[in-house]
């Protein structure tokens, strides 16, 4: 990968920790990019192909009716929008956003649709179209056949089809509303899909993990790796990850020992990305009562992480996302306070300046910003709460 600078004067190299006194630097660089998102619009979602094609996934939802659409970034613009389902059934939430992904022709999407008149019950759908341009029927993905939460997907193209994680609420299905619709246990379950969307295997990765908290996989030369945000009996909600090799997948184990004990799920993922095996991964965490944007790094695929690297100024929200820059940095998005933030992050614990990629709100209806890499452009996606629409920017890379 080329080597990423936001600004020439991004060249300065911070020492990781607290940046309580980090100069900012401005919105400069960042511009507007001609967006095919049109009002009533939220819930944006980017996905980088291994080609350098970035799709953009939204919701409109106007008059009880919601749709999922998808556009392609080519060349300098963005292709006519396209609809991939649309239903008046459907729960569309905040945190528990559609995506798309696509395996050269071959495209997968999910959306989550109401399966009984609980708040919290409902399915994840998956529709397929292997020619690129067909859908196909959704079907569910999960086979209990329950009435309970299933969400928080992540999918990604794996060998000639995909792989998809979610969290799943089977265990929870007879239990009282708490919090986020259960005071019973969440799961981790995972599966292979072929170019049609049918399952071809499945299996359980983790049998207590935090409620609502996004999922985030990866793909290394030894399969796909999942991290999360996991759940002890103690309720310590740290970050873990499991990994996939041929021999199966490995038992949980932490990312980092923050130790934060909450007793209710923060409704805030993490987010992975791999470079061979080469794996980055950002989170929030609230422990010791402060709120921090941390990065970790691993050079063997998953099976050991180096020490954290807090990017944060003091008023993290969280909200977080991250691409490879090379082999040694990452650019990771935040929100801080009131503002999308973004920075470069090196592997040895230095770091750039950040840069404010946009103002926005600290209000569930602004979303999870989104970010991707297309060649030498950073690409933003993000919920503009004032304008009620997505919103994309672009940074250029040199």
């Amino acid at each position: 990968m080329k080597i990423l600078c936001l600004l020439g004067s991004l060249l300065v190299l911070l020492s990781c920790g607290h940046r309580e006194s980090t100069k900012e630097t401005n919105a400069g660089p960042v511009q507007d990019l001609p967006s095919p998102v049109g009002d009533s619009s939220s819930l944006p979602h980017l996905f980088s192909d291994a080609s350098g094609r970035v799709f953009l996934s939204w919701v409109v939802k106007r008059a009880g009716n919601a749709q999922l659409m998808y556009s392609r970034w080519e060349a300098n613009g963005w292709t006519k929008p396209e609809l991939v389902s649309e239903g008046t059934n459907w729960f569309v939430n905040w945190a528990d956003y559609p995506m798309l992904t696509a395996n050269e022709d071959r495209l997968l999407a999910h959306f989550l649709q109401k399966s009984d008149t609980g708040k919290y019950t409902y399915d994840v759908m998956v529709t397929a179209a292997p020619d690129g341009k067909t859908w196909g029927p959704a079907k569910v993905l999960h086979d209990d056949q329950l009435k309970a939460e299933h969400g928080f997907v992540s999918m990604l193209p794996y060998r000639d089809g995909f792989f998809v994680c979610w969290l799943d609420g089977r265990k929870t299905a007879t239990e009282e509303n708490d919090h986020h619709g259960h005071h019973g246990e969440m799961m981790l379950r995972a599966a292979f899909l072929d170019a049609s969307g049918a399952k071809t295997d499945e299996w359980e990765l983790d049998g207590r993990v935090c409620d609502c908290c996004q999922t985030s996989a990866a793909i290394t030369p030894d399969g796909p790796v999942v991290v999360y945000r996991d759940r002890s009996a103690s309720e310590i909600r740290d970050i873990s990850i499991v990994r996939f090799s041929e021999g199966g997948w490995s038992p949980p184990h932490p990312v980092h020992n923050d130790g934060w004990k909450i007793d209710a799920c923060p409704v805030n993922g993490p987010r992975m990305e791999a470079d061979g095996n080469s794996l980055a991964v950002a989170w929030f965490t609230g422990a010791g009562k402060e709120s921090k944007v941390l990065v970790a790094f691993s050079r063997d695929g998953g099976k050991s992480f180096e020490k954290p690297i807090r990017v944060d100024s003091g008023k993290a929200i969280g909200r977080v996302d991250l691409v490879f820059a090379d082999s040694t940095s990452v650019v990771v998005s935040w929100l801080e306070g009131s503002e999308l933030r973004a920075a470069r992050v090196h592997a040895d614990g230095k770091m750039e300046p950040p840069l404010r990629i946009a103002s926005t709100s600290e209000s569930r209806r602004s979303g999870f910003p989104q970010l991707a890499r297309a060649g030498d452009r950073l690409i933003f996606a993000y919920t503009d709460e004032r304008k009620a629409r997505v919103s994309v920017s672009f940074l250029e890379l040199k």
